[in-house]
Parts: C-alpha cells; sequence; structure tokens
C-alpha cells in the first residue's frame, strides 16, 4: 500500500542531481539524437535525477551502481524531493532509471557486467555455453536460453557431475514435469541432454547419461499445418497504413514472410548487405549457421525497397527492420516480429485464425506453394528444412491428390 508522500520543509520540491549532473545533460543529448521528443527526453530527465539525488542520499557511489542498486531504488520509501504523490515507483519509472544506467556504463562511467555474460558463475555451464557456441552453431539467444534452464536444475541435481547417475536423472525430470508446462519441459531436457552429452565429453560424469532423460510426449507432425486461405493473406497485406512509417514496414515484413515463408528471427536478422539488388537475391540467415540466397519475388522487393527509400530512420545500424518511433533500435526479439502478425489479424477481423504468430505466414507460404504445384523438395528448399520428413508436413494439405491415393477401410467380417 503507497505511503503518503511528504511536503513541506522535510521534502524539498526540487532535485539537485549534484555531481552526476554533467552525465544527465549527456543523457540528453543522448536521448535527443535518437529522435525522442523533448517531452519524452524531459521524463527521462526527471527520473535520472531523482536517481541521483537517492544515490546521494543513501551515500552510494557512482562505481558501485549495479542491477541490485537499481532494485534497491525501486524498493525504496520516497521522501526524495519532488511533487510525486505516491511512494511506490511504477515499473516505466524505474526502466527509465534502468536506461539511464546503461548510459553510464555505454560512456564508461559505471561498470555493469553484461547479464549474458554473467548468466553462470557455475564453470562446468560458463563451457557448456562455449561448446555449444564452437560445436552447435546455436543462435546466441538459444545458447544463453540452454544456460539459464541448466541453472535452474542446478540445485537439484547437485554441482558434482560425477556423482549423476540415471535415477537421479529421472527423479529431477519428472519432478519437474509436475510443476511446470510441457512445452517448458520439452525445452529444460533437450538442455540437458545436451548438458549431460558436454559432461560426458569432458569425462566428467558416465557416459550416455543423456539416454536417462524421460522423452516428454509430443506427436510431431501429427495436426494438419495451420495456414490462412491465399485470399486472407493478401486481406493482411493491404491492411497495412502505407502512409505511415510503421505501415510501410510492417508491409514490407509481412510481404516476405508470406512469399518466402521467413521466420521471426530472418525478419530480425536482416541486414543491408543480404540484398543484391542488381541479382534480385536476398541472403537469408537460418538455423545452425546456414545461409541460402533466395529469389527475392517483385512485389515484396518493391515493398523493402519502399520502406529502406522513404520510411526507414537514417541511424547507423546494419539491421534491415528498425523500430519505428524512437529509439530507432532494430527489431531485434523475435515476439516484435510476431506481434505484427498478430496485429494484421486483428485489423482484418479474421475470426479464429489457426494461430496468430509468425509462423502462420510460413505455413501460409508452404501451403500456398503446394497448391499452385511446387515440388516438397522446392518447398522444403526455400523453407531451408532440413529434414524431408518435414516438408511432408504440408502434403496433408493437398486433399485431392490424398482422396486419390487414400485405401478403403477394410471391412469387418463376421466370425
Amino acid at each position: 500500500m503507497p505511503h503518503p508522500v511528504l511536503d513541506g520543509p522535510s521534502r524539498p520540491r526540487f532535485m539537485e542531481p549534484g555531481d552526476l549532473a554533467p552525465f544527465i545533460e549527456r543523457f540528453a543529448a543522448h536521448l535527443s539524437g535518437l529522435g525522442h521528443t523533448d517531452f519524452t527526453v524531459d521524463g527521462y530527465c526527471a527520473s535520472a535525477r531523482h536517481f541521483a539525488v537517492w544515490l546521494d542520499r543513501s551515500g552510494i557511489a557512482l562505481n558501485a551502481v549495479d542491477g541490485r542498486v537499481i532494485a534497491r531504488f525501486a524498493d525504496h520509501r520516497c521522501q526524495c524531493p519532488g511533487k510525486r504523490r505516491h511512494d511506490r515507483l511504477s515499473r516505466k519509472y524505474v526502466n527509465r532509471v534502468r536506461r539511464f544506467v546503461h548510459f553510464l556504463a555505454a560512456i564508461g562511467a559505471v561498470s555493469l557486467t553484461d547479464p549474458e555474460e554473467a548468466v553462470s558463475t557455475n564453470a562446468l555451464v560458463t563451457e557448456f555455453l562455449d561448446w555449444q557456441r564452437r560445436h552447435r552453431g546455436l543462435r546466441e539467444r538459444t545458447i544463453m536460453r540452454h544456460g539459464s534452464m541448466i541453472l535452474r536444475l542446478l540445485p537439484e541435481l547437485g554441482e558434482d557431475p560425477a556423482v549423476y547417475d540415471a535415477g537421479l536423472i529421472r527423479r529431477v525430470v519428472l519432478a519437474m514435469a509436475r510443476s511446470n508446462p510441457p512445452v517448458s519441459v520439452r525445452a529444460m531436457t533437450a538442455a540437458l541432454r545436451a548438458y549431460l552429452r558436454f559432461l560426458a565429453t569432458r569425462g566428467a560424469c558416465q557416459p550416455w547419461l543423456d539416454q536417462a532423460v524421460p522423452t516428454i510426449p509430443q506427436w510431431r507432425l501429427s495436426t494438419m499445418p495451420r495456414y490462412l486461405p491465399k485470399a486472407d493473406i493478401e486481406r493482411l497485406i493491404l491492411s497495412c497504413d502505407v502512409t505511415k512509417p510503421h505501415g510501410v514496414r510492417d508491409r514490407a515484413i509481412l510481404l516476405l514472410m508470406a512469399r518466402l515463408g521467413l521466420r521471426a528471427g530472418d525478419i530480425a536478422d536482416m541486414r543491408l548487405d543480404d540484398i543484391a539488388w542488381a541479382q534480385g537475391t536476398l541472403r537469408v540467415r537460418g538455423k545452425s549457421r546456414q545461409e541460402i540466397d533466395l529469389p527475392l519475388p517483385q512485389d515484396a522487393g518493391d515493398a523493402l525497397h519502399d520502406y529502406l527509400e522513404r520510411m526507414r530512420p537514417a541511424v547507423d545500424d546494419e539491421r534491415v527492420f528498425l523500430r519505428s518511433v524512437a529509439p530507432f533500435r532494430p527489431l531485434n526479439n523475435r515476439s516484435t516480429v510476431s506481434s505484427i502478425v498478430r496485429s494484421a489479424v486483428r485489423r482484418v477481423g479474421i475470426a479464429d485464425p489457426p494461430s496468430s504468430g509468425a509462423h502462420l505466414l510460413r505455413h501460409s507460404a508452404a501451403t500456398s506453394m503446394l497448391r499452385e504445384g511446387a515440388t516438397l523438395e522446392a518447398i522444403g528448399a526455400v523453407l531451408r528444412h532440413s529434414s524431408p520428413d518435414t516438408t511432408a508436413h504440408y502434403a496433408k494439405v493437398d486433399l485431392a491428390m490424398l482422396r486419390q491415393v487414400v485405401q478403403p477401410w477394410p471391412e469387418v467380417s463376421s466370425c
């Protein structure tokens, strides 16, 4: 419950940032350079001044600032100067302070540890992450997720892999399965198998313990592909407001996913030098460090060119797709790309879509190619499937062909 703030003599009405004033001025100039409005810059600077005053009152030196200090600031009972009517700070307010601290780290005023580098203080887990980088070719995001999952399991498994056995592995996984959804448990078991294989290669645990990890039921390719009809895909594309920067960007993204079946990660990772305008191709970096040059369809190429020429913010970044409002950072989160698809689905009023993420357009592209006569081999090449079984999943939508090959149900003869 929020405490009443103190006004009057015990609560000065103005905040003097003291020694941090020059840093706040540089922070304001940095935000303005990113395209933020004066109103937004004022809000960030007010939060930064509040943080500076709190540091001084708390006796915390600037070189001691880290994530724990920010957490203490977020929870403090505020009697600092200012006109706030509640001393419980909002998440948005604290995030402004966090961004100020990250700016201080960027200019060398404080020393923050990168969260990804600090994912583990366990030497074996750190070596495991490096092993995955060198030998597995996984994305950094996937590697860090595996590290986080192993750290969650270590309290139950124990720190010494030499004592691991099949019974312990099974007990830990089954206990985890009782308190987590199946999709999370499947991800954790995949990470655990990889970790146990790594330990075995180093001789740190018994070999073949990865075989003791229970299999979480998942019947792959057992359902029909989730897709939208071609007419609905065109409605999604036409729903983008091309008079606005985000509409031009979203139209290019939707066309690339709908025509080439790109994943959300493909869109987020796309760089300017991936586009070969003279050859009419687009280089796509897929899973396991695979690269392929795909033909760039005319309408998708036109939409991409329109975005780059007219609406892309003029910032020094190699990523193709950026946020449409300041700060103009890349769309480096797959969920951001999926949200573009979800917004388009809502705009056109598609009732009960089979799904609403980026993979909806990937499935729809594969289904459309199949119905237009493309072979499964060609579809697999465009979608960059590592196994033909994955591509064969789309054969289920070709009902006309299935009717020709289906066998009659055997009659049940009486005894």
